[in-house]
Formats: structure tokens, C-alpha cells, sequence
């Protein structure tokens, strides 16, 4: 396959393999709804990914500034159950309406630093692209 593309295979149950590139990763459900929670929920890699993405964003804009940021902690919460939605989704519309998100800034930053890197943070080119709405396309 060309490079570029992310490859997940399941081949029973909900535990799921992911390859991207020369990372390898695992997805699965809580036992508590049928998974052997061998990985995070694919909820959790979304939101995974937008707190990822916001970290090194922040991480990014202060470098070119030289500011003292030691650290970006990124909390991302949500309350959709991937179990529940799965379970609607040939019927009804289903997914995540709200993410809620903290961004801590650890370092000796002044005030007006510290409000410009939390405004970057909503910059997140993740996040941005989410929140425009995505087409997947194709299927097979």
C-alpha cells in the first residue's frame, strides 16, 4: 500500500490493530460491553488526537517565540458512549456534541504569553478540521 495511509484490521471481536506507518497500536472496548479493553476506545484515539494535536501546537508557537514553556498537559473529557452509539447508528444520528478541554501551561510565561498560547491552542489543526466537518469517502 502507498504510503500515507493508516491500516486497521479487525478480525473478531472489537480488538482491533492499527498500523500507521511504523507505528503499530490496538483499539478495543471495555469488557464491560463485550471488548477485552486491550486498547483505548476509538473515542478515546479522537480524542487523542485533538489533545495531541493542541499540545504540539502550543509546543510549536512557543519554540519560534522563544518562551519558557516547559510543559503542555492537555486534559480532553467526553460522555458519549462509543458502545451506545454504535448501537443507534443504522437509525440515527450519533456522535460527540461537545469535548470538554484544559490546557495547562507550565513555566515561568508572563500573562500576555499565557493568554496568546491558549488562544494557539484553539488553532489546533485537528481540531480545526473537526470542527469544519470531514467527509470520509469510499467505500469498498
Amino acid at each position: 500500500m502507498e504510503p500515507g495511509w493508516i491500516v486497521v484490521r479487525n478480525t473478531g471481536g472489537f480488538r482491533t490493530e492499527i498500523t500507521a506507518g511504523a507505528h503499530a497500536m490496538v483499539a478495543d472496548e471495555p469488557a464491560t460491553v463485550g471488548g477485552t479493553d486491550a486498547g483505548p476506545t476509538p473515542y478515546d484515539y479522537l480524542l487523542a488526537a485533538i489533545g495531541g494535536c493542541t499540545a504540539m501546537t502550543v509546543r510549536m508557537y512557543a519554540m519560534r517565540k522563544s518562551w519558557p514553556l516547559d510543559e503542555v498537559v492537555v486534559r480532553m473529557k467526553q460522555g458519549r458512549s462509543h458502545e451506545a452509539d454504535c448501537e443507534r447508528c443504522e437509525t440515527m444520528p450519533v456522535g460527540i456534541d461537545h469535548i470538554d478541554r484544559q490546557v495547562e501551561l507550565i513555566g515561568a510565561l508572563t500573562d500576555e504569553q499565557r493568554t496568546k498560547l491558549l488562544s494557539i491552542a484553539d488553532r489546533c489543526p485537528v481540531k480545526q478540521a473537526i470542527g469544519r466537518g470531514i467527509e470520509v469517502h469510499g467505500l469498498i
